[in-house]
């Protein structure tokens, strides 16, 4: 009998490994999209960071972002059991966060592209203040896509047992994250990889060393533009998905899938984004007068 029931639990642990296995990856792919995403969002977040500290604040971003899954992964099961109805509108708030930081961002630059030119002339590298700054900004980010993330990944699972959902989304949480900040961490260091190139003897190092410094700034400002749609992409895309009346009138119209979708998304972050930090100006500002008199 002892050998039989050990038998049988050995049995079921490994079905619910295999199950997790099998989920596991169906979720990886669904969420593959937000992730590429995440990974142009964060490259671009610590841009500008001095040579020295650009991978002690990789390291600082993925250490905010393991955190925000370990916020995340429960509040998300606690949820999707007792408060399923919540997610649609918790997962709009976010997306229209990021709507909002990718307008700010854009006006950021209109409005003090001078000033930005001036003080990156004059000092050539980021304060303590602006690197806590920028890194307090893409945890910020972080959380709102690890939640996209997350919900994705429940969504594949909701018809399994909580032991499943549990494990699953925890791999998914901490396979990403790893893949992402690793990937991050070595594209930020790309350009020391040049230049170590380009101190070897062989000729062909050192070629491919000067393209790879050559071409780093430029993919920088690449990543930037990248990032900054990808805000809008899915911040657009998450309230077109939970909004009921627009993802109704986008199924009507055939806009539910390929690049209709993407615009659509694209679209919808940047009204959604200006419409935000109207709000946010307005309310300000009359904070500020009533703080005058």
């Amino acid at each position: 009998m002892a050998f039989a029931s050990l038998f049988t639990l050995l049995d079921d642990i490994t079905a619910v490994l295999d199950d997790v296995a099998l989920m596991t990856k169906v979720a990886a792919k669904k969420t593959a999209g937000v992730v590429g995403d995440d990974l142009a969002l964060n490259a671009n977040q610590v841009a500008g960071v001095r040579a020295e500290r650009e991978l002690p604040v990789v390291w600082a971003v993925a250490k905010g972002s393991f955190w925000n899954k370990v916020i995340l992964v429960p509040l998300a099961l606690l949820i999707s059991s007792f408060f399923p109805v919540a997610i649609p509108y918790l997962l709009m708030i976010g997306g229209a966060y990021l709507c909002f930081e990718g307008v700010e961002k854009i006006f950021h630059k209109l409005l003090h592209k001078h000033d930005t030119e001036v003080e990156s002339e004059v000092s050539g590298e980021m304060t303590p203040e602006q690197e806590k700054d920028k890194i307090k900004g893409a945890i910020r980010t972080d959380f709102i896509l690890s939640a996209e993330i997350v919900t994705i990944a429940l969504g594949m699972v909701s018809d399994y047992n909580l032991l499943t959902q549990t494990l699953v989304l925890s791999a998914i949480a901490l396979g990403m994250t790893v893949l992402v900040y690793g990937l991050v961490g070595g594209i930020v260091k790309l350009d020391d990889l040049g230049f170590w190139l380009m101190r070897k003897q062989s000729a062909v190092s050192q070629a491919l060393g000067r393209g790879i410094i050559f071409v780093m700034p430029h993919f920088m400002r690449l990543l930037s533009v990248v990032g900054t749609l990808a805000m809008f992409l899915v911040g657009g895309g998450i309230i077109a998905h939970n909004l009921g009346i627009l993802h109704h009138w986008l199924e009507q119209m055939n806009w539910l899938d390929g690049w209709a979708f993407n615009l659509a998304s694209l679209i919808i972050g940047v009204v959604c984004g200006a419409v935000v930090l109207l709000v946010v100006a307005s309310v300000s500002s009359v904070f500020k007068r009533k703080a005058t008199h």
